[in-house]
């Protein structure tokens, strides 16, 4: 029974340990989100900034698989090239060793659980603070608490396990001064870092049992389990990428080849490295703490290993270019940036959707665009071909909504600032108004088509001018609304939207009265005038719904002015 206590007590600590870096990481990531972000697109701007980039947000948050979860989510968005993602990666493994060199240094001298305690005193205000800011700054404390007090857990549990006799058990019957049990040790660091998804928390566990001198367990040993870490952390970026864009995928592999290539090479010079860092500690830091040499080593490995491939960023950039290939293939028939897992956090999370709400703005638009084409073609069947794209892309936005919808309301499932709640509602709003003008366009094809199949009229040279003007009203109705997702609503006013809408209205209110004059004047035929005022009444409606899109940046819940909704007459 006190086995089982013991057991349970030992996966409890490392639990602890790992919710305190989550919740420490997520709670500096929603206080520091959008800053984060612009420091990632100021700095990035050449190879040595990226490093130097990774190193910092790594340094702040404590964990290079939450970097790199966050590069490879940003390279998805189109926020980050594939070139500054490997930097930022290879910034993010030098970042990762503060933690080692902290741990070393107080983690198992100084009862850091006796300050951790009190710590919780100051956070507790603030994580009951109803300012977004505040209460992020109180996660982060908890989670700094709790990650510290799960190590120093760890250490009892270990210590009441005798988990240092275990290890010295099952290790008599590994070779000693063996390669092959130095390359043992890199696979089982590779396995139990992939398994718990955190390279701190395998890294704590390793300078723990370095700290308990077990035989069979030095220096080399050590340094061998944190170079398999370094192999077993590409897994979490690797599994985030799986469902997202190939360049996202591309960075995932950037990374997983840059750790692998370090661990190659310094397993060719790995007992003369060894030797190297343990001369440096012994004679340039006085030797006193053994555990620093096994942070030296982490750090040399990483600093090092980025010193010989931070020359070689573009040629790293064609190697995973040619092992994962563009598709040829449309990738307009499926979403580019958000996939079905959650990236990172939930706020990093509405950055993607953000990014492919604007790409769902982009696709109705070059969809209505095929309609002055389809006004203009002659030949039936290349008439039937285009109105059928036009169809395709109809049932495209339905998917879309409903895709992105479902994305959103997982991300709002998430732990989310006042700020965050209300973008949502904003982007929610929008991908419905979108779908309706998805609906509009279909609309607007299915009129003319039913005009070729069941008139005999063509539309006369004056109807067709109108056509053209009110659907070049739209167009520039569209792109204003475009201009509107891209930027905040803060930085483009409204003006120009509404001044286009009006005109809109009033063009459809004068050509509807126009054409009852033209009509009664035997102009045209009347069923010619149907079809006629349908197309024009069917555009004005598509003016409302993209007013609708811009009333939704402004956070107005008011429709501008509602027409028959999801492609209903």
């Amino acid at each position: 029974m006190e086995l089982i206590i013991n057991i349970l007590s030992l996966v409890g600590s490392l639990a602890l340990f790992l919710f305190g870096m989550k919740t420490m990481s997520e709670g500096l990531e929603k206080f520091a989100g959008n800053r984060l972000r612009s420091i990632l697109a100021a700095m990035t701007k050449n190879r040595v900034m990226g490093v130097m980039t990774g190193i910092l947000i790594t340094a702040m948050i404590q964990s290079s698989s939450a970097t790199t979860v966050m590069v490879v989510s940003f390279v998805n968005a189109g926020l980050m090239t594939l070139a500054q993602s490997i930097g930022v990666i290879m910034g993010a493994n030098i970042g990762t060793t503060v933690t080692a060199w902290i741990i070393s240094a107080v983690g198992f001298k100084v009862n850091i659980a006796a300050f951790a305690i009190p710590m919780l005193a100051f956070g507790m205000p603030l994580l009951f603070s109803r300012k977004g800011s505040r209460k992020s700054v109180g996660e982060f404390i908890f989670g700094f608490s709790f990650l510290f007090m799960g190590l120093s857990f760890l250490q009892e549990a270990a210590t009441a396990m005798n988990i240092g006799d275990m290890v010295a058990a099952m290790l008599s019957h590994v070779p000693q001064d063996s390669f092959l049990t130095i390359l043992l040790f890199v696979i089982v660091g590779a396995v139990v870092t992939m398994i718990v998804q955190a390279s701190a928390a395998t890294m704590a566990i390793t300078l723990m049992l370095f700290g308990m001198n077990i035989k069979g367990f030095g220096f080399e040993e050590a340094a061998a389990l944190a170079m398999g870490q370094n192999i077993g952390t590409t897994i979490t970026a690797f599994m985030a990428s799986l469902t997202a864009n190939t360049q996202a995928r591309r960075a995932a592999l950037a990374h997983m080849f840059f750790n692998v290539f370090g661990v190659v090479v310094f397993l060719l010079v790995f007992y003369p490295a060894c030797n190297a860092v343990s001369w440096f500690v012994d004679n340039m830091m006085g030797g006193g703490n053994a555990l620093f040499k096994l942070s030296a080593f982490h750090t040399a490995f990483n600093i090092i290993n980025t010193l010989l491939l931070i020359g070689f960023v573009k040629q790293i950039e064609q190697l995973v270019c040619k092992v994962l290939p563009m598709k040829t293939q449309d990738e307009d028939y499926r979403l580019k940036y958000i996939s079905g897992g959650l990236l990172s956090t939930a706020e990093l999370s509405i950055v993607e959707a953000q990014k492919e709400i604007h790409s769902f703005g982009e696709r109705c638009q070059r969809m209505f665009r095929f309609v002055p084409e389809l006004m203009q073609l002659e030949d039936e069947m290349e008439f039937n071909k285009l109105f059928s794209r036009i169809e395709k892309y109809e049932n495209i936005t339905d998917s879309m909504e409903m895709e992105i919808a479902s994305y959103l309301n997982k991300v709002s499932k998430g732990r989310l600032s006042d700020t965050s709640k209300g973008k949502i509602q904003k982007m929610l709003r929008q991908i419905t108004e979108l779908e309706s003008i998805g609906d509009s366009v279909y609309n607007l094809g299915r009129t003319l088509n039913r005009h070729r199949m069941h008139c005999q009229e063509a539309f006369t040279a004056e109807q067709t001018q109108h056509m053209t003007t009110m659907m070049e009203l739209v167009d520039s109705a569209l792109t204003e609304m475009m201009k509107r997702i891209d930027l905040p609503t803060t930085k483009i006013s409204m003006k120009t939207s509404l001044n286009i809408e009006h005109e809109i209205n009033n063009y459809r209110t004068q050509l509807k009265n126009q054409n009852l004059h033209d009509v009664n004047a035997g102009l045209y035929d009347y069923q010619l005038g149907v079809f006629y005022v349908d197309f024009i009444s069917e555009c004005e409606k598509l003016g409302d719904y993209v007013m609708n899109v811009v009333q939704a940046g402004k956070k107005r819940n008011n429709d501008f002015e509602d027409g028959p909704r999801d492609g209903q007459e």
